[in-house]
């Protein structure tokens, strides 16, 4: 089975959104892996798709950038607190983001227990939207994707701990809701893992990823942010295999 030009064409923004996601995700995952934070992606992402549930709650079905406020404001509030427990919780940072988004997670499932589309707007948190990504959907995310390189790689962002912090929220809420929690988490630890922290590198290997995620999507009608991890994991398992232990070391500064 094949896909027509037709189908490539309506997985061709998609693809885009993937691309951009990367574009700021790669580099972001390479200081994630320096610091030692792995799971912060997670943490930050859950309480932002959190920020955007009680949004929804609130403001109903009509909510529009409602929704966006309240992920943002909420992965900024989560950030900042993390920030601050940095210092206070030395070797075992690592376990406090942990305990960060699981506390997010039973909340957002406690939040949508008695919403008749509750599992719906769970799903679409996990594994995201992308598909349904337009070209004008785009737009936004460019921008923002151009904004925040320039914060990182021209402003120097980066060396910044608070700047750091608050650019990762606000980055990962750009793009959580586009390609869903488990995808942010992929796109910013699996390529710059098995690149070991070398930036061309990890930029191709999550193209690849998303380009026959999308493709094995379209083929066999599975779910497309499922289907690009998948792919994205098993790329990167190849890339280590023949670069020997190289995809194990840790990411490079």
């Amino acid at each position: 089975m094949s896909l027509s030009f037709v189908e490539w064409g309506y997985l061709a923004p998609a693809f885009v959104a993937g691309l951009l996601v990367l574009a700021t995700h790669v580099p972001l995952g390479r200081e994630v892996l320096r610091r030692g934070i792995v799971f912060l992606d997670l943490a930050i992402a859950q309480i932002a798709g959190l920020g955007g549930l009680v949004a929804h709650a609130i403001a109903g079905p009509d909510a529009g950038w409602t929704v966006q406020l309240g992920a943002a404001t909420a992965a900024a509030a989560g950030a900042l607190l993390l920030r601050w427990l940095e210092g206070r919780s030395g070797r075992h940072q690592e376990a406090v983001i942990g305990v960060a988004f699981a506390a997010a997670a039973c909340l957002s499932m406690l939040l949508m227990a008695h919403d008749p589309h509750g599992a719906e707007h769970l799903q679409d948190l996990f594994v995201g939207q992308i598909l349904w990504t337009t070209w004008a959907d785009l737009i936004p995310l460019a921008l923002f994707s151009a904004c925040a390189l320039a914060l990182w790689f021209g402003a120097g962002v980066r060396r910044s701990p608070v700047g750091f912090y608050l650019l990762f929220a606000l980055t990962i809420t750009a793009s959580v809701q586009v390609v869903g929690v488990y995808l942010v988490f992929a796109s910013l630890i699996v390529p710059a893992l098995a690149a070991s922290g070398r930036l061309l590198r990890a930029y191709a290997l999550g193209a690849v990823g998303y380009a026959l995620g999308l493709f094995a999507s379209g083929t066999w009608d599975w779910p497309a942010g499922a289907a690009i991890v998948v792919a994205m994991i098993l790329v990167a398992a190849a890339v280590a295999a023949m670069l020997g232990d190289g995809g194990s070391r840790d990411a490079q500064s």
